[in-house]
């Protein structure tokens, strides 16, 4: 047995979310000694129930199949894409919007090589007197969010840029049309609608639930899933770590995909390990976050980024004018471990 251990990186005095549980757990290796393994660092911008698959590898020995011996790095406030640029991480899990904003200027790009989360694991929820019903159609939900607060987390994160660009493709004008209410502590947006202060809110589980079980929102009446395809959360490294270690590369990739093989037939072994991995949250709400997650197709089923959906995530930060610099997909993406 081995002990992975965690690291943090703080930057900034930030509260701990519902879902930034920290948690160290036993992986069982397969294959090799520790002694043989070849350690690499993986930064996430929080340790979340979303990552499951990377938590799987891991705790079911598939790196160590690989020869790897993966830890885990929670770097927070945009510090999981410049621990890579440094060189404190190995690759990263994130947006691939945010490798590209990194790589402006940058000799050394930022390069995805395998999907995770496939679909904008984001979800909007209203006071529960308003009593909203689920709604795609564009005129309903321009009529629900006009005039009204949202409590959208915090400026430049994936959930406030979603939001953000919903709101501008509805015709609605952020901070004019609709308030946004922008809390770093993503649980916050709890108490702000509890407490009147904001009327809808943006979130993921095990959020969503907590809100449903004190009777301040119903169910979601916005799926951001619905977009489809959408690379949220993707595995990056460096174009020298794999001009100069593709075979590294290769079976960190190869880990991986197992994974989310494993996880897309195998929803008890998905229960088994969140519960290792946030060992302090209930079993209801780690139930409820994985019923979730397969009613909407969250993980990606082969580990491919399409250029189809790249598009989409990389309008969500034109519209809303975080980057406006353009992009490509080949210099963004790489999939030929993928296509191995």
């Amino acid at each position: 047995m081995r002990k992975m251990k965690r690291y943090y990186l703080k930057l900034a005095a930030i509260s701990a979310t519902a879902l930034a549980l920290i948690a160290c757990s036993d992986a069982e290796g397969a294959g090799k000694d520790d002694k043989d393994l070849e350690k690499i660092v993986i930064a996430e911008p929080i340790h979340s129930i979303g990552y499951l698959p990377l938590y799987v590898a891991d705790q079911e020995g598939y790196f160590a199949e690989e020869g790897l011996d993966v830890e885990i790095l929670t770097a927070t406030g945009g510090a999981h894409v410049t621990s890579v640029v440094s060189g404190e991480a190995w690759g990263n899990m994130g947006g691939p919007e945010s490798n590209a904003m990194a790589n402006v200027g940058n000799s050394d790009p930022i390069k995805s090589i395998v999907n995770v989360v496939n679909r904008a694991n984001v979800y909007l929820m209203a006071d529960s007197k308003l009593g909203y019903e689920q709604t795609t159609d564009p005129e309903k939900l321009k009529e629900y969010l006009d005039g009204k607060t949202i409590a959208a987390g915090r400026f430049g994160g994936s959930l406030n840029l979603l939001t953000r660009w919903l709101l501008l493709d509805l015709g609605l004008e952020p901070g004019e049309d609709v308030k946004l209410e922008e809390p770093a502590d993503q649980s916050a947006v709890l108490s702000l609608v509890k407490s009147g202060a904001a009327d809808i809110a943006n979130g993921f589980e095990p959020i969503i639930k907590n809100g449903i079980d004190q009777n301040i929102w119903k169910e979601p009446f916005y799926k951001f899933t619905d977009l489809g395809d959408y690379p949220f959360s993707v595995l990056s490294v460096k174009e020298s770590t794999i001009e100069e270690e593709p075979e590294k590369v290769q079976g960190f990739v190869n880990a991986i995909v197992k994974a989310l093989k494993e996880l897309e037939k195998d929803s008890e072994l998905a229960l088994v390990v969140l519960k290792k991995e946030f060992p302090t949250t209930e079993e209801d709400s780690l139930k409820a976050a994985l019923d979730r997650a397969y009613e909407d197709d969250l993980w990606s089923k082969d580990g491919f980024i399409s250029e189809e959906s790249l598009a989409k995530t990389m309008d969500v930060v034109e519209k809303t004018g975080v980057f406006t610099k353009g992009y490509d997909y080949d210099e963004l993406i790489d999939m030929q471990f993928i296509k191995k």
